[in-house]
C-alpha cells in the first residue's frame, strides 16, 4: 500500500475548470511550497500547492496508517472538512469530499493514471467561419501555422514581417492607426472609448465575423434560455453603451415605465437600486434593453463604418515598428492590415463539455438527447411540453439555474416533467474571505454577481491590482467559485421542486453514459455509500460553462508560440495593469487585450460589462500616455461635453 495512488478532483475556484491530478500518498497540502515536507518516514511526499489565503502554509496531510487512508489537520486556522464536518484526523474512503479552504475535492482510489493523463480536453469549439458552436470540430484546436499553409505567406515565418514583402504578394494591404480584433463587445467598448476620446472613425478598424458586436453573446444568452425579456447577471450601471453609467439601466427602465403610467414597477426598480442587496434583490437589466442600447451607440459612433468582416489568421510585428494582421475575407479572399495600435478581445474560444458526454456523442452520434446549455437546444423544451419526460442537469452555476427555471415554465404546460440534478459533491458551506462568507442553500452557492462587487471598483480591485502574481492567484481562488445569482424566484423554484418531488438532487461520480434500447440516456454513477446507480433520462443538459484558455484559440496559440509570450497560472495572457501585452510592444505601437483571455491579471471581473469598460479605460489612458495620434485625455469638461452628445444621440 506504500504506492497507493489517489485522484483528487475539483473545480478551479477562479474559472470553474476541472482539475484531476493523480498523486501518490503521502500528500501534503499548503500555500507555501517551502513549508511542505519533502519526505516523511523515508517516503517521498507529493506536495500539493493550494494558493488561497484561506489555506495555511502547511494545512493538511494525507497518509496511510494502519491499513487506512487518513487526512490529518496540521494545526490550520480554517480547518479540514470531510463530507462537510470539520475533522482533526479522519479516515478517508472512496468518494469522500475533502474541503481545504475554497478547494472542494473529491477523493478517488485506484484511478488509472495513464488513462486520465492522456485524455484530451473536452470542449465544443466555435466554428471559425460561422461563429457558431460546432460539435463536429475536433476537441483540441490546432493552431494555424504560417509554415504549413499557403496563407499567411512565408514572410510570416519571420519575427518581424517586412512590409515590402506584403505588397509583393499582390494581395490588398490596408493601413489604420487602431485595429480591434474580435469585433465583439470587448472591441466595441474599446472603439467606443476611442471615438469619445477624439479618434475619427476612418482611423479605426474592427475585424470580426459578425457586424453586431453583441451577436455571439446574444446567441449564447438565447441558447442558455435567457430570452430578450429576461434579466442578465449584470449591474444597473454596467452599461456597454455608456461609459459614464448614468443614467443607469434601472433609471432608464423606471423612466420608461413612468411614461407608460406603470408607477408600481417604476418605484420597484428605484427601490431595488437604493436598497440592494440587503433589503431588496439586486437589480439586473433585461437582455433586450441592453442590446437595444448598444444598437443606438453603434449608430452614434459609426460602428458600421469601422467594422470589417474577416477571420484573422495571424498577427506579427512589422519591420517598421507596427503590427500586421493576415486575415481572410472569404474562401480564397485574403488581405493584410497594418496598424500602429492593436487590441485583442477574442472572447471565449470554446465551450466546456464534460468528457463522458463527449464520449457518448462520439459513440452514438446523438446530438439531440445530450446537449450543452450554450448550444441551440429548444427542441428539448418543445418535446418536454408535448410529451413530458426527464431531464438530467450537470453543473450548478448561473446557467443551471436558468435551465431549471425554463423547465419549471415548461411544467406549467405539462406536469409530467422531472429534473434530476447531478452534482459531483455536496456543498456544505460557501467560500469565505476574511469575515465574509457566501450563503449556501440546497447545495447552490449564492452571490449577486460572479465576483464580489468590490472587485469591480472597490477595495478588492485595488488589492488585486497591487498584488504580486502569487498573491493574485490566492485572492482569485478566495473570491471565485461557481455561484448563482441570489434571486428569490430561483430559490423558490428549487424549494418547490424538492417539496413536490419533481426536482431531485443526486451526488455521485459518473462512470459512463450509455444509450438504452428506447434511445434514452443511462448515466452510470457511483454514489457515496450506495454503490453504483443508474440514472435514466430523456435529455442531458451540460451547464458547466465556457473555456477561455489561450491554447483553445488557434490565433492566440500561434501568437504565443511565435513570440514566446508568457502565460499566467490560468493559461491566460499576461497583461500589465493597463492591460498592455508588454512583450509585444514595438517601436511605434502597442498591443492591448481584454476579456476572459486576461483572467489572472490585475482585474477579476474581466469578462463582465463593467470589466470590459474598465480595461478599455486604462488601455486608452495608456494610449494617451504614449501620445497616440488623435487620442485626447478626458477631463471633466470634455467628458461632460461627450456625455451631452451621448444624451442627444449626436456623433462624438
Amino acid at each position: 500500500m506504500t504506492n497507493l495512488q489517489i485522484q483528487l478532483s475539483w473545480e478551479d475556484p477562479a474559472t470553474g475548470e476541472q482539475r484531476e491530478p493523480n498523486l501518490s500518498v503521502p500528500i501534503a497540502f499548503g500555500r507555501e511550497f517551502a513549508r511542505l515536507p519533502a519526505e516523511l518516514a523515508g517516503k517521498r511526499v507529493a506536495r500539493m500547492l493550494l494558493n488561497s489565503n484561506e489555506v495555511s502554509r502547511y494545512h493538511a496531510l494525507i497518509d496511510y496508517e494502519h491499513n487506512q487512508l487518513v487526512v490529518i489537520d496540521q494545526g490550520s486556522v480554517n480547518g479540514v472538512f470531510v463530507n462537510g464536518q470539520r475533522q482533526v484526523r479522519s479516515t478517508l474512503t472512496n468518494g469522500d469530499t475533502l474541503q481545504i479552504g475554497p478547494y472542494m475535492m473529491t477523493v478517488r482510489f485506484n484511478v488509472n493514471a495513464t488513462t486520465q493523463a492522456t485524455s484530451p480536453p473536452s470542449m465544443i469549439q466555435f466554428n471559425p467561419n460561422t461563429n457558431l458552436p460546432d460539435p463536429s470540430l475536433p476537441p483540441v484546436a490546432q493552431p494555424i501555422s504560417p509554415i504549413s499553409s499557403t496563407f499567411p505567406p512565408p514572410a510570416f515565418q519571420a519575427e518581424k514581417v517586412v512590409v515590402q514583402a506584403l505588397h509583393a504578394t499582390g494581395l490588398p494591404v490596408d493601413e489604420c492607426d487602431y485595429l480591434a480584433i474580435g469585433a465583439g463587445l470587448g472591441s466595441f467598448v474599446w472603439v467606443d472609448l476611442l471615438r469619445i476620446s477624439g479618434v475619427r472613425a476612418d482611423r479605426i478598424v474592427a475585424l470580426g465575423l459578425e457586424s453586431e458586436p453583441y451577436a455571439r453573446y446574444k446567441r449564447l444568452c438565447l441558447n442558455s434560455q435567457i430570452p430578450l425579456y429576461e434579466r442578465l447577471r449584470s449591474n444597473s450601471d454596467s452599461c456597454p453603451d455608456n461609459i459614464w453609467g448614468w443614467p443607469s439601466y434601472a433609471l432608464r427602465e423606471a423612466w420608461h415605465d413612468l411614461s407608460k403610467g406603470q408607477f408600481n414597477s417604476m418605484f420597484k426598480y428605484l427601490w431595488q437600486v437604493f436598497a440592494e442587496p440587503t433589503f431588496a434583490e439586486t437589480y439586473t437589466p433585461r437582455a433586450g434593453n441592453v442590446f437595444d442600447s448598444i444598437d443606438r451607440e453603434v449608430k452614434r459612433i459609426g460602428w458600421n463604418q469601422i467594422y470589417r468582416y474577416g477571420r484573422v489568421r495571424a498577427i506579427r510585428k512589422t519591420d517598421d515598428g507596427r503590427y500586421c494582421v493576415a486575415y481572410s475575407r472569404g474562401p480564397g479572399n485574403y488581405a493584410f492590415l497594418v496598424s500602429r495600435y492593436l487590441h485583442l478581445a477574442t472572447g471565449y474560444p470554446a465551450i466546456q463539455f464534460l468528457p463522458d458526454l463527449q464520449a457518448y456523442r462520439g459513440k452514438y452520434q446523438d446530438f439531440k438527447s445530450v446537449v450543452n446549455a450554450y448550444e441551440a437546444h429548444d427542441h428539448v423544451y418543445e418535446q418536454l411540453e408535448r410529451q413530458g419526460g426527464t431531464v438530467l442537469i450537470r453543473g450548478r452555476g448561473i446557467v443551471a439555474s436558468r435551465i431549471v427555471q425554463r423547465i419549471y415554465e415548461a411544467r406549467k404546460r405539462n406536469q409530467k416533467i422531472t429534473v434530476l440534478h447531478l452534482m459531483r459533491s455536496p456543498k456544505p458551506q460557501g467560500n469565505k474571505f476574511q469575515k465574509s462568507q457566501r450563503l449556501v442553500k440546497n447545495h447552490y452557492e449564492f452571490q449577486p454577481f460572479n465576483w464580489p462587487k468590490a472587485c469591480w471598483g472597490g477595495e478588492l480591485r485595488v488589492m488585486l491590482e497591487n498584488a504580486s502574481p502569487e498573491e493574485r492567484q490566492r485572492l482569485l481562488a478566495d473570491w471565485g467559485g461557481t455561484t448563482t445569482a441570489d434571486r428569490y424566484d430561483w430559490q423558490q423554484i428549487t424549494e418547490q421542486g424538492l417539496k413536490e418531488g419533481w426536482y431531485q438532487i443526486t451526488f455521485g461520480e459518473v462512470l459512463s453514459v450509455e444509450q438504452d434500447a428506447q434511445n434514452r440516456t443511462i448515466t452510470h454513477i457511483k454514489e457515496k455509500g450506495l454503490g453504483e446507480m443508474k440514472l435514466a433520462a430523456d435529455f442531458i443538459v451540460d451547464a458547466t460553462g465556457l473555456d477561455a484558455k489561450v491554447e483553445a484559440n488557434p490565433l492566440l496559440a500561434d501568437l504565443v508560440k511565435h513570440y514566446s509570450l508568457p502565460l499566467n497560472y490560468l493559461g491566460r495572457l499576461v497583461v500589465a495593469n493597463n492591460f498592455e501585452l508588454v512583450e509585444m510592444r514595438s517601436a511605434k505601437g502597442q498591443m492591448y487585450a481584454s476579456g476572459a483571455i486576461t483572467l489572472g491579471g490585475p482585474y477579476a471581473a474581466v469578462d463582465s460589462f463593467l470589466g470590459l469598460q474598465y480595461s478599455a479605460l486604462v488601455a486608452v489612458n495608456g494610449l494617451v500616455a504614449a501620445r497616440a495620434p488623435g487620442v485626447h485625455p478626458l477631463n471633466p469638461v470634455t467628458s461632460f461635453q461627450q456625455w451631452l452628445k451621448w444624451v442627444f444621440n449626436q456623433s462624438p
